[in-house]
């Protein structure tokens, strides 16, 4: 099993019994979801249970634990094929083509797009511009895709872990997973292990947004006075507000364009599956985050196979799946199955594209 799936789910598995010890967590076994949703989910490329490279149109093509993924404006998805340390390209008519990096060669090379390499990339994000940007986990690097092909590294030294804000080169990541661009060409980086967001000016120099690296918890508050626990993605919206997936507290966090930091739903006290209104919803070890134009958040609801939607009014509903129920089935709402899904974006028509990452495949969600 991969490593990204293993250490959140040992994250998970551990923080549960450390609050059970403590008493102090409530899990809601029971797929407590009271909402019909008419979304229907298909399979945009691969085959469930069949791992591999091949690029090609549709079921012909093969992914190894698909993880980040992201859309540009014209419909074409970006997708970090993690296992095999390659990005590759959906066209909007479902043909997959590899657009950097090498089948199952990691490294840390730049250059044009296949003689470049990546260890494990996690996190996508693209720019207005059609630039792409990829966590690259195990190299603790930020790369960018230019729109020709063109690799090159951003921040971070592949090899180099660490805290350090600084300049390109000289800052350091710690398998950073998640990764957003805003309208100004601002990027936002999950530093997971490191228990922070940070934050890359055009420029290219990193600075901590919010917590503080090595203290791991669940405060809200302002910058350095809040706390993350193994951060796992992050969404940007039009006004620069910033959405995280708190994957070992459960928890959505919000952090605003001043850098104040609050959590928008769950509890980091109790896990499970729950919709509702914000502090009453549980999540368990969610793992991406996506906004769209209107203000709904979605998000992936890692352990509990589910795609959930929080309104700009706060309320927490199950999208698409049952809670706790795997499988690679389309279909409508409910009756859709995800196994580990990872990654999600959404395009301005408000189609999501989810990456389920222990099936192989890349599905879509088409609106209610």
């Amino acid at each position: 099993m991969h490593y990204r799936f293993l250490s959140f789910l040992a994250t998970w598995l551990l923080s549960a019994l450390a609050q059970v010890q403590a008493q102090r967590i409530v899990f809601v076994p029971a797929d407590t979801a009271s909402y019909s949703s008419t979304a229907a989910v298909t399979t945009l490329a691969g085959v469930a249970g069949r791992k591999g490279s091949a690029d090609g149109s549709g079921p012909a093509a093969r992914f190894a634990y698909p993880m980040g993924v992201a859309v540009t404006a014209n419909g074409t998805l970006y997708v970090a094929d993690e296992e095999n340390m390659t990005i590759r390209r959906l066209s909007a008519l479902g043909q997959v083509t590899t657009t950097a990096g090498a089948s199952a060669t990691k490294g840390s090379a730049d250059g044009p797009g296949p003689a470049a390499r990546f260890y494990h990339p996690a996190g996508l994000a693209v720019a207005a511009d059609g630039t792409l940007y990829v966590a690259d986990g195990e190299n603790h690097t930020i790369r960018k895709i230019m729109p020709d092909g063109t690799v090159s590294t951003v921040a971070g030294t592949a090899g180099h872990k660490g805290a350090t804000d600084g300049l390109g080169p000289l800052a350091r990541f710690n398998l950073p997973h998640g990764v957003a661009v805003d309208a100004s060409g601002v990027l936002y980086v999950a530093d997971t292990f490191n228990h922070t967001i940070r934050k890359i000016t055009p420029a290219g120099y990193v600075t901590t947004l919010a917590g503080q690296a090595g203290h791991k918890g669940s405060a809200d508050g302002a910058g350095a006075m809040a706390r993350f626990f193994h951060p796992a993605a992050v969404a940007v919206d039009a006004q620069g507000v910033l959405y995280v997936a708190d994957n070992g507290n459960g928890t959505i966090r919000k952090i605003t364009a001043t850098g104040e930091v609050t959590t928008l739903a769950g509890d980091a006290r109790h896990g499970g599956h729950a919709d509702g209104p914000g502090a009453t919803a549980r999540f368990r070890a969610p793992t991406g985050v996506a906004v769209d134009a209107r203000g709904n958040v979605y998000v992936v609801d890692h352990l509990n196979a589910l795609i959930r939607k929080i309104t700009p009014a706060g309320e927490v509903i199950t999208l698409v799946g049952s809670a706790l129920r795997f499988g690679p089935n389309d279909g409508i709402g409910a009756a859709a199955r995800f196994n580990g899904p990872g990654g999600i974006a959404v395009d301005a028509s408000g189609t999501l594209y989810v990456t389920d990452s222990v099936n192989n495949t890349i599905r879509k969600i088409t609106a209610e």
